[in-house]
């Protein structure tokens, strides 16, 4: 891999390779913006085949991160921090406390928080070494159902674009998912009324909320078959693909998973069949919403006033796509980077 010319492709602003013998930490950090404030980002722990796909991994995601924080109206831009290491073998005290001396290096421009096969006990070894953590205990909790809240709210926003109303319980689901986000999810949706239908890889999660809530519990493979109004995806990422696309029923597709479409030509190819994708990155900004206002002093009513916005940032995307006929997801890029160009001038006069 050419380093400095993966920087440029999407105007990363730092790169930072961390190493600890004793603890075997080897860590990637990738900053991608500091226009709009410290970048916050997850920290992965992943056994990557090799080095390039871990820091792959940190440049895609740390720029997904940027356009989130920007679309959602943060003052933060984006970052990612990978670990390689098996998560069940190799995670330890030591080289979390050592990965949060490396994390205390970068004088808050980077900002951590759980991510996938982290935790919210690892925030706390981290924060031991550094403050330049969110999502700890005695902060802002656990963000996923935060993130389904604002998954419901884009929801909403897709069936008044859709339909002409915003009425949940007229609508059928298909949700793609049962861990964090996807349980709260469902459960929001049957408390207002909705029909649901739920799959997942662990048949002890489809089952308690089968149980809990009357969910209908349909196989792996068959959830894109389904014939509801909304695919709601909150499960991996890249399940809107040139295989997946053609199997969808649905009208809408609006879920809480990250990474969504395979590339972005999927989500042309959904509007293409006359299916409204709400873009992932934007629809399920609640939880990134959550944490955020740990800087500014935790408050749970807070956090929800600024998670239903996502309603009118979803309707705004909307609004562009259609006013300078661009897909959906090239709409709320062009929201985030127009949000970015123009403060980004507002500090250069500044300076």
């Amino acid at each position: 891999m050419q380093l400095f010319d993966a920087l440029t492709t999407h105007d990363h602003e730092q790169l930072t390779l961390f190493h600890n013998r004793e603890q075997n930490l080897r860590c990637i950090i990738a900053i991608h913006s500091t226009v709009l404030g410290p970048a916050l980002g997850g920290v992965r722990m992943w056994p990557y085949a090799g080095e390039d796909e871990a820091i792959e991994e940190a440049l895609h995601a740390s720029r997904a991160m940027t356009y989130k924080a920007a679309i959602a109206g943060l003052n933060h831009g984006g970052a990612k921090a990978v670990i390689i290491g098996n998560p069940e073998t190799d995670k330890t005290e030591p080289l979390l406390r050592a990965l949060g001396r490396c994390i205390g290096s970068l004088n808050n421009r980077f900002i951590a928080m759980e991510d996938v096969d982290t935790t919210v006990d690892d925030m706390d070894q981290l924060q031991v070494e550094t403050d330049a953590v969110i999502g700890a205990h005695g902060g802002s909790g656990d963000p996923s159902p935060f993130t389904a809240l604002g998954t419901l709210h884009g929801i909403r926003a897709c069936l008044n674009r859709k339909y002409g109303h915003t009425d949940i319980a007229r609508a059928s689901f298909a949700v793609q998912g049962a861990g964090g986000v996807g349980y709260h999810l469902a459960r929001l949706l049957r408390d207002a009324g909705a029909k649901v239908f739920v799959t997942d890889i662990n048949e002890q999660r489809i089952e308690a909320l089968v149980d809990e809530c009357g969910v209908e519990a349909v196989p792996m493979q068959q959830i894109y078959d389904v014939d509801a109004n909304v695919f709601a995806p909150c499960a991996m990422g890249g399940i809107i693909n040139e295989d997946t696309v053609p199997m969808l029923k649905c009208a809408i597709v609006a879920g809480g998973a990250n990474n969504q479409l395979e590339s972005n030509e999927c989500g042309t190819l959904l509007e293409r069949r006359g299916i409204l994708y709400a873009p992932d990155y934007a629809i399920n900004a609640g939880g990134l919403m959550n944490s955020a206002l740990e800087l500014d002093g935790y408050d749970p009513d807070e956090a929800r006033r600024r998670v239903a916005t996502i309603y009118s940032i979803l309707t705004r995307i909307f609004e562009i796509a259609e006013r300078e006929n661009v897909p959906s997801w090239r709409a709320a890029d062009l929201l985030a980077e127009r949000r970015i160009a123009a403060l980004g001038q507002i500090k250069l006069a500044h300076y």
